[in-house]
């Protein structure tokens, strides 16, 4: 049981950490609100997205168990998207603070 525990912290960070880290692309490219105020090209959107399902959908792949993953479970995904959104608001913030105190040069 123990293993299948640390099987499941691993991967449920590594979900995790590959949504932030993809999610962050989106925030940090312009000074504009991402998704509202500027939208991302298609090319950018397309691979962004295709990372981001690929890391969803592979617990629950054929492929899982050879990296050691394992299925996350539902109330996983309530959490994460409560996460990612919280992520997004806060870096956006830090990223608005960074550019009026240090300017865009």
């Amino acid at each position: 049981m123990k293993i299948y525990y640390e099987s499941l912290f691993h991967t449920g960070w590594f979900v995790e950490s590959l949504l932030t880290q993809t999610l962050i692309v989106h925030i940090i490219r312009t000074q504009r609100i991402p998704f509202l105020q500027s939208t991302p090209s298609v090319g950018l959107l397309l691979s962004t997205s295709l990372v981001m399902l690929v890391g969803a959908v592979l617990p629950y792949s054929p492929l899982a168990p050879m990296f050691g993953l394992v299925p996350l479970p539902w109330s996983y995904w309530v959490w994460i998207v409560g996460f990612l959104a919280t992520y997004s608001v806060l870096t956006h913030l830090m990223k608005t603070w960074f550019f009026k105190k240090f300017g865009n040069d």
